[in-house]
């Protein structure tokens, strides 16, 4: 072989190996990449089924129930809600009305089984999604509860 033939053949050599890499580690990261919805944006259709996902918001009063280590409760971000179901212990902040966010996946019945649940860790936060999530439903409440008032008014 020449010595140019070598130099290409260690070349392509090193593109197909830089190539395997590359693909390695985007493959790595999409499948430890997790998305996080609203349960408005869950109830409109916008989250996969079937893949591992987060969900966050307040979890309605009332909606908590227990069956030994079996967990059920409802998230809600004001102007949808969402039930899950959880296997395991929960956090000792998780309490009804807070803030929570739960990863896990949503079957074909609209039920979200929860494999870890994140309560909030002081009075101050929420996370960030949740938070700019309760923000919008909460402005958009507030539009719906105004649009309410003037066509009841106009009648």
């Amino acid at each position: 072989m020449k010595p140019r033939s070598k130099r290409f053949a260690w070349i392509l050599l090193g593109l197909v190996g830089l190539s395997a890499a590359t693909a390695l580690v985007l493959n790595a990261f999409q499948s430890n990449l997790v998305f996080f919805f609203t349960p408005t944006q869950i109830a409109n259709k916008e989250a996969p089924i079937g893949h591992a996902f987060r969900v966050g918001g307040l979890v309605e009063q009332g909606s908590l129930h227990r069956h030994g280590t079996e967990v059920s409760f409802v998230v809600s971000d004001t102007v949808k809600s969402i039930p899950v179901t959880y296997v395991g212990i929960l956090p000792d902040l998780f309490k009804e009305g807070k803030g929570v966010v739960a990863e896990g996946q949503l079957d074909d019945q609209g039920l979200f089984h929860a494999k870890q649940v994140l309560a909030k860790h002081d009075e101050n936060y929420m996370p960030p999604e949740a938070a700019e999530a309760l923000k919008q439903a909460g402005a958009m409440n507030s539009k719906i509860s105004k649009s309410i008032v003037t066509e009841s008014g106009s009648k």
